[in-house]
């Protein structure tokens, strides 16, 4: 994965000048002002109505084709998720991530792909709208990323993360991570820990099935409002005199 040296003092760099620190608020408070006299009370986290597709984020007053360096950001495919991407300046970007379904207090996910990168482009990554006071990134957790040459999930070193109080974005919690990117045709994509699909969960109880096994079958219970199928799992052991149910997202043995 992409070398990250450098990446603490960029970041260090970035949080510690002055001019850059007034430019951005000016940018974020203007934002935020014309997304509250849209929404009321509601704030800019809980403007975002849809995930990012294939946005093209470039410098202010650009207009030109895009370049290689002005990042592409996606959330629209299953578990993806990003509401909304601020320019800070060629090294920093701020992330919106889009509330939990059922309940809009809740901003904890996110998982997006990047890609028009230019090589030995560092950049930071600011999720400024976390909902947590308290988060394991705290204690040494990192993100995970992955890139088309290189599929396999691997966690960003600690050393680049930073989770703290901003005072930038009404001393909300900011979750904080630098990273250099290494290779200009792969696509990145960047997520709070490893996904487990619905897909994927999908497939797995499939292949049990396939198994035949004495002690286990599968029932659907209904739909939900996307119209995905809730099915309820009996996992009977008979040799141990058990047997118990549980939702499709439990599934395990």
């Amino acid at each position: 994965m992409p070398s990250q040296h450098n990446s603490r003092s960029l970041l260090l760099r970035c949080r510690g000048n002055p001019q850059r620190a007034s430019a951005a608020s000016q940018r974020r408070g203007k934002m935020e002002e014309k997304i509250v006299e849209a929404d009321g009370e509601s704030g800019a986290e809980d403007a975002l109505v849809g995930n990012v597709n294939k946005l093209t984020v470039s410098p202010p007053g650009y207009s030109g084709a895009p370049r290689k360096g002005h990042l592409v950001f996606d959330a629209c495919f299953e578990s993806g998720n990003l509401g909304r991407v601020d320019y800070i300046n060629d090294f920093e970007f701020d992330l919106f991530i889009r509330p939990d379904t059922c309940n809009p207090r809740f901003r904890v996910w996110f998982n997006f792909t990047v890609e028009n990168v230019r090589e030995t482009q560092r950049v930071i990554f600011n999720i400024v709208n976390f909902s947590k006071t308290k988060s394991l990134y705290r204690d040494g957790m990192s993100p995970v990323v992955k890139s088309t040459s290189r599929p396999k999930w691997q966690r960003l070193p600690p050393k680049n993360v930073y989770y703290y109080r901003c005072p930038d974005h009404r001393r909300n919690y900011v979750m904080s991570f630098a990273f250099c990117f290494d290779r200009e045709d792969d696509v990145y994509q960047f997520a709070y820990c490893y996904p487990y699909t619905y897909s994927r969960l999908q497939h797995y109880l499939a292949s049990l099935e396939r198994k035949h096994l004495p002690y286990l079958w599968r029932e659907q219970l209904g739909l939900s409002v996307q119209w995905a199928v809730s099915a309820l799992q009996w996992w009977r052991g008979a040799a141990w005199g058990f047997s118990c149910a549980q939702p499709a997202g439990c599934a395990g043995l």
